[in-house]
């Protein structure tokens, strides 16, 4: 009796051992899927911060003088061209300034699923977003490369769109206990916190988009038959009434003021991650649209 008491012990302990290895196996793989995919954004960063370096270095040309530097006699001009050199940077002030190289051109061109990079200074949010109206879970458990990854990428909602701009652009991401992705996006919670960094910048293919946040709030996805609001189902204002439904909604499940108001016509960008509240619970920020940045020359230009 003792013989296959024996045997059967020594088959659980190579199946153990087996299943401990596939798990060592396993973890030291996404170990370095994790590692790859954070090299490889580091490297399109470092390309986006020097081409916006080597962008400035052009505006702005050794030779000029500082704004401690007085202007010698030379310098100084007759009267009247002085008046018509003020009237003629009046003139420029309005005008359009002129487009620059777009800082994430590289990743643009390395992946043409890239909508957009998406970027909140203070944070380790600064990630590619991608868009695949194919398939919009495609990039859940990919990163940028398309490789296997449990981080996946953060995603632009399908029904949103870039061109045509449509009123407010979702973007998702996962909760990683890691803080990667919107790791940290439940930190807004905390209102000082939202004060601090309540910038946020999205670098699309033609320009810089600059958001403010309007409204933090907890929230799910509900069944189909609930009649309640579902902030992931607002994609385009067309009316007055549309954008009320969704203003006073956001504005009333918001944790807090955060001083931000908005009219009808203004854009929005909402960003929304997984939370554990409720069943199919979901963290949500949403920023209006208060400025355009720079605009970019075409991508291989």
């Amino acid at each position: 009796m003792k013989t296959p008491r024996r045997i059967f012990a020594l088959l659980l302990g190579v199946i153990g051992a087996g299943c401990l290895t596939a798990v060592c196996v396993l973890l030291v793989g996404n170990a370095i899927s994790d590692k790859q995919a954070r090299d490889t954004l580091e490297a399109y960063r470092l390309s986006a911060q020097a081409i916006e370096d080597g962008s400035r270095e052009e505006s702005s040309p050794d030779d000029a003088p500082s704004q401690n530097e007085s202007a010698s006699d030379e310098d100084v001009l007759p009267e009247e061209t002085q008046t018509a050199a003020q009237e003629n940077a009046s003139g420029d002030a309005t005008e359009a300034p002129a487009a620059v190289v777009n800082p994430y051109r590289d990743s643009f061109l390395a992946n043409e699923d890239m909508a957009a990079w998406l970027q909140i200074p203070g944070t380790n949010i600064d990630y590619p977003v991608m868009w695949t109206p194919r398939d919009e879970n495609y990039y859940l458990y990919r990163d940028f490369e398309g490789n296997d990854n449990q981080n996946g990428s953060l995603i632009l909602d399908t029904d949103s769109s870039l061109d045509p701009l449509t009123t407010n652009l979702i973007i998702h991401g996962h909760n990683m206990r890691s803080g990667e992705m919107f790791g940290n996006l439940t930190d807004y919670e905390d209102p000082d916190y939202c004060k601090e960094h309540s910038q946020i910048l999205l670098y699309t293919e033609d320009c810089e988009r600059i958001y403010e946040v309007i409204a933090v709030f907890r929230s799910q996805v509900y069944k189909k038959t609930d009649q309640v609001f579902k902030f992931y189902q607002f994609f385009q204002a067309d009316t007055q009434e549309e954008f009320d439904d969704f203003y006073e909604n956001i504005m009333a499940l918001s944790l807090y003021d955060t001083g931000v108001s908005a009219q009808f016509g203004d854009r929005f960008l909402t960003l929304s991650t997984c939370v554990y509240h409720v069943e199919q619970g979901r963290f949500v920020v949403v920023a209006k649209e208060t400025a355009q940045g720079d605009s970019y020359l075409p991508l291989t230009q």
